[in-house]
């Protein structure tokens, strides 16, 4: 499929400048590879920050492995605790 127009690229780089995305992608990268260099298995999981990168987190806050359909599936929402 051809495109009749070329992606401006440099724009879309700048909106992810602007909006803190960059910074939040070399975090998530920064995760990936020190969980790479502990030597951890992580084929089919996601690395889940305990903050949440779009909500101020940072690695120092910490970070897991889990699972893609629990990770994604949580929208930013605290796991609800049994009170009974």
């Amino acid at each position: 499929m051809r495109r009749r127009y070329q992606r401006p690229y440099k724009k879309e780089y700048q909106q992810q400048l602007a909006r803190g995305e960059h910074a939040n992608r070399m975090e998530r990268q920064k995760a990936r590879r020190a969980l790479d260099a502990k030597g951890v298995d992580r084929s089919g999981k996601d690395v889940s920050h305990n903050k949440m990168l779009s909500k101020g987190g940072t690695n120092a806050d910490g970070y897991k492995l889990e699972a893609p359909s629990k990770n994604r599936s949580r929208n930013g929402e605290k796991p609800r605790t049994r009170t009974t």
